[in-house]
């Protein structure tokens, strides 16, 4: 199995690629084009999905959206807003020759994906939305109600640090972790992959555009596309866990906004489901591309 790794020109910066298999593609199948969330997160956390290369499987790419991970780091608050994250998918395709290629956005990617495919640009064959989210309010809302679940002390700490601004304390992010062996990853201990992505997040990017998981205090707080779900006129598979911050409050208005759109929840997994039960989150991703590039024949 081929693996490439490579850099791709993005406004006056660079952005890091790998394409696990063959680019171009030689197995017939089209490639997937990975977003993964954050933002200022590298996609280290996605890597059960190279998997799908295997034997004659499709190629797969992964990058590192630009200002983190293996990508070109900057002190560029003003790039810091959706439009930079949605022009660098085109970037990457453009320079990669992914003229024809199937979509997946995990999480925050799940945003950057729709804004994308609203645009309606040509040679998407299919999405995926894993984890989504189509309103930063709507998961505002839930990803509180998840929070006021948490054992009493473990919300004071959190509400106590927040409003004193030392969210840089060790007891916070002790605090924070509760929510997130909860509702991001169910795994004990957590895989290496992930421990990557979450070691070598940027905050200063996610502050600025998001801010802290159940308060949106970012340039994406009022960011919400619900409305516009309508406009997709693509095949959409909409993943997400059983026990997942992104709840069926938030997803199920995705899955019932886009025409067609199929849903899968897994019973066993919180955020993750590629990690969380990766042989079985990849089987049904490669039957949903497998089966709408048969129908394309």
């Amino acid at each position: 199995m081929a693996v490439t790794e490579g850099t791709v020109p993005f406004r006056g910066f660079h952005t890091w690629y790998q394409a696990v298999g063959d680019l171009p593609d030689r197995g017939g199948k089209l490639p997937l084009l990975v977003i993964n969330g954050g933002p200022g997160c590298p996609h280290d956390y996605l890597q059960d999905l190279a998997a799908l290369s295997e034997g004659d499987g499709r190629t797969v790419v992964f990058y590192d959206q630009f200002g983190c991970g293996k990508s070109e780091h900057a002190d560029a608050p003003a790039l810091w807003v959706m439009d930079t994250f949605v022009d660098e998918v085109d970037a990457v395709r453009r320079a990669l020759g992914l003229d024809r290629v199937h979509l997946y956005g995990h999480s925050w990617g799940s945003q950057v994906a729709l804004e994308y495919v609203l645009t309606r640009p040509s040679g998407v064959a299919a999405l995926v939305l894993a984890g989504p989210l189509a309103s930063a309010p709507a998961y505002e809302a839930e990803a509180r109600r998840l929070k006021d679940s948490l054992p009493a002390k473990v919300r004071e700490v959190i509400d106590r640090c927040e409003a004193e601004g030392t969210t840089d304390d060790d007891a916070y992010m002790e605090a924070t972790m509760a929510f997130y062996q909860r509702w991001l990853c169910r795994l004990d201990p957590w895989p290496e992959h992930l421990m990557r992505s979450f070691m070598n997040w940027r905050p200063d990017v996610y502050e600025a555009m998001w801010g802290a998981e159940w308060n949106v205090t970012g340039n994406l707080k009022d960011w919400d596309v619900t409305d516009r779900l309508g406009e997709l006129d693509l095949p959409v598979l909409v993943t997400s866990g059983r026990h997942d911050v992104t709840t069926p409050a938030v997803v199920r208005p995705i899955a019932e906004g886009i025409q067609g759109a199929e849903w899968v929840l897994f019973e066993r997994s919180a955020h993750l489901p590629s990690a969380e039960e990766p042989e079985h989150y990849r089987e049904v991703v490669e039957l949903f591309l497998s089966s709408v590039e048969a129908e394309e024949r």
